[in-house]
């Protein structure tokens, strides 16, 4: 138990010298990281990541459609529009985890400032 309060108090820590949009960044890869394992993986590493996935974009979604979210409107529903798609990708039968890697990199070199 030392350990782990240890380690979260270090998490803590660090974190306060990040950013919000590198740490926003840091979740995309994480999952983006596990999509990538699954997509030759088994079955079970699949509904894994494709879980962590969803909750992610359902996350994403829901603060787009947060009328106190600052980001400007068109911006935001650019991003529900898109993580509507990403939704309806992975409501299929085969999910094409090439276009949700895709789409994950792409979210995250936004939110690094990369072109």
């Amino acid at each position: 138990m030392p350990n782990t309060i240890q380690a979260i108090q270090a998490y803590r820590a660090t974190n306060r010298f990040r950013s919000q949009r590198e740490q926003e960044a840091d979740v995309f890869r994480t999952v983006t990281a596990a999509l990538k394992t699954a997509r030759n993986g088994s079955a079970i590493q699949q509904v894994r990541a494709l879980a962590d996935n969803r909750r992610l974009w359902t996350m994403v979604v829901d603060l787009m459609a947060d009328e106190r979210n600052a980001l400007p409107e068109p911006l935001r529903a650019s991003i529900v529009s898109v993580g509507m798609t990403v939704q309806r990708e992975m409501d299929g039968d085969t999910p094409d985890f090439e276009f949700l890697i895709s789409i994950n990199e792409n979210i995250t070199a936004g939110l690094a400032g990369q072109p």
